[in-house]
C-alpha cells in the first residue's frame, strides 16, 4: 500500500536545515516546498492547469470548510480525485477555524480557564473549548456543532488528503503561560485521540492517509521542548509546526522543537511565506510551508519582485515588468504592471475575475520559485550566500 516517506538529501551545518523529498501516495514534493492553499479543494482564481504551469507540487485544503462534502469526496476516491488536481494534498484538522472563525483569532475562551485575559465578551462568543473537543456556533448557518478530535479525523479521513493534521487547540498572545500550560496537557491527549481514530480510518480508500501531530506551547521554550519530546515518541509521520507568537520569536521557536524531534520525519511550518519567514523556517528545520497571503495579497493589487513588494495602484499606464526576469506565466505573456492595474480597476467584472488569476499566478509562482532556489542553495552549499542576497534586494 502507497504511504508516505521522507528523504533527506542534504543537511545544512547547523543540522536542521535540509533539503529532500516527501514522497506521497500521490507524488513526491521536493523540499524545501511551499504548499498552495486550496481551501475548498481547489485555489482560488486558479485552474489545475495554471497550478502545472506555476510548478505547484502540492496543495492544501481546510478539514473545517470540507466537513459538509466529506462523504461525496470519499465516493469519488479522495481528494487528489475530487479536486482534479491528481497531486500530493494536505488537510488541516478544522481546529483554527472552530476557535476562530467568525469572532477573530484570540477571542475563544476555555471553559475552564482561570486567568483574567479575558478575549472577547461571554455573549459574542462563538467557540468553548474544553477536554472533550470543541462547542462552537457555525457562524454561517447560526446553528451549534462540535469537533474534537475523533471527528476532526473521520472528516480528514474521509476527504482523503496524502497528509492530515491532529486536532489540536490553538492560543491566542494574550493567553497566559499557566494557560498554556493546560492548553498544552488538552493537545497532547488530543494527539494520543487523534492517532487511535486515525490508525482505524486511514487505509479507506486504497493508500495510506499520513498523520502529522501539531506542536504547540506559545513563546516558551520550556512548554515548547517538552511537547515536542513527548510528539516526538508517538508514532505521527511528521509534525506541524504552529501556534500564535511574535515574528521575532520564529526562528527560536523552531530550532527549540527541532532540536527535539525526530530528524527523519518531515515538518510542516502552518501559515507563513514571507521570504524572511520561509528562510528562517527552512533554515531552522521546516521542509513545507503554507499561507494564504500570496493570492489574498494579490486579490488586493500587491504583487511580489526581487526587489520587494509593490501594490499596482501607483502605476498607472505603467510600462514596468511585474518582475524583471520572472518566469511565471503571467510575466511570459508579457504584461506590465500598467496592464494589470487596467484590469484591476476596469470596472468590468471579467476582466477584475482575470487580474486576479493573472495576479495569483505571479505571486504563487514568485513563491514557489523562492522554495526552488532556496533547495537549489542548500544542494550546493550555498544557501547563506543566498539568503543574504535575496534578502538584501527584497527588503533593501
Amino acid at each position: 500500500m502507497k504511504e508516505l516517506s521522507f528523504e533527506i538529501k542534504k543537511t545544512l551545518p547547523n543540522g536542521l536545515g535540509r533539503a529532500g523529498v516527501i514522497h506521497t501516495p500521490h507524488g513526491d514534493i521536493k523540499t524545501p516546498a511551499f504548499m498552495v492553499v486550496g481551501t475548498m479543494g481547489y485555489v482560488k482564481n486558479l485552474s489545475n492547469d495554471d497550478m502545472q504551469d506555476i510548478k505547484a507540487q502540492a496543495m492544501l485544503s481546510n478539514g473545517y470548510h470540507l466537513r459538509g462534502k466529506s462523504a461525496e469526496i470519499a465516493k469519488v476516491g479522495g481528494l487528489a480525485k475530487y479536486s482534479g488536481w491528481n497531486g500530493p494534498t494536505l488537510t488541516d484538522s478544522g481546529g483554527f477555524q472552530v476557535m476562530s472563525l467568525g469572532s477573530g483569532l484570540g477571542k475563544v475562551v476555555s471553559m475552564e480557564r482561570e486567568d483574567k485575559v479575558i478575549n472577547t465578551a461571554h455573549k459574542d462568543r462563538l467557540a468553548k473549548v474544553s477536554d472533550k473537543g470543541v462547542d462552537f456556533t457555525d457562524p454561517f448557518t447560526g446553528e451549534p456543532d462540535f469537533i474534537g478530535p475523533e471527528e476532526s479525523m473521520r472528516i480528514q479521513c474521509e476527504i482523503g488528503a496524502d497528509i492530515h493534521m491532529a486536532f489540536d487547540e490553538l492560543t491566542s498572545l494574550a493567553d497566559t503561560y499557566e494557560y498554556n500550560k493546560k492548553a498544552l496537557v488538552r493537545t497532547e491527549k488530543w494527539a494520543e485521540r487523534s492517532l487511535n481514530e486515525h490508525m482505524k480510518l486511514r487505509d479507506r480508500l486504497g493508500y495510506r492517509q499520513a498523520l502529522y501531530g501539531v506542536l504547540q506551547g506559545g513563546r516558551w521554550e520550556d512548554l515548547r521542548r517538552s511537547t515536542a519530546k513527548k510528539l516526538g515518541e508517538m508514532p505521527f509521520d511528521g509534525y506541524g509546526l504552529g501556534g500564535a507568537f511574535l515574528k521575532e520569536d520564529l526562528g527560536d521557536i523552531l530550532r527549540w522543537c527541532n532540536e527535539e524531534l525526530p530528524a527523519n520525519k518531515p515538518k510542516h511550518l502552518l501559515g507563513l511565506s514571507h521570504p524572511d519567514d520561509i528562510f528562517v523556517g527552512t533554515e531552522m528545520g521546516a521542509d513545507t510551508f503554507d499561507c494564504v497571503a500570496p493570492t489574498r495579497e494579490a486579490r488586493h493589487g500587491k504583487l511580489y519582485s526581487k526587489s520587494g513588494e509593490y501594490n499596482l495602484r501607483k502605476f498607472h499606464d505603467s510600462p514596468l515588468p511585474l518582475d524583471d526576469g520572472c518566469d511565471c506565466p503571467t510575466c511570459k505573456a508579457g504584461y506590465t504592471r500598467g496592464d494589470l492595474r487596467a484590469l484591476w480597476k476596469s470596472g468590468d467584472a471579467e476582466k477584475k475575475k482575470e487580474f486576479y488569476r493573472l495576479a495569483s499566478v505571479h505571486n504563487v509562482r514568485f513563491i514557489i520559485r523562492l522554495t526552488e532556489n532556496i533547495r537549489e542553495s542548500i544542494m550546493s552549499g550555498r544557501f547563506d550566500e543566498y539568503r543574504k542576497e535575496f534578502l538584501k534586494n527584497y527588503y533593501g
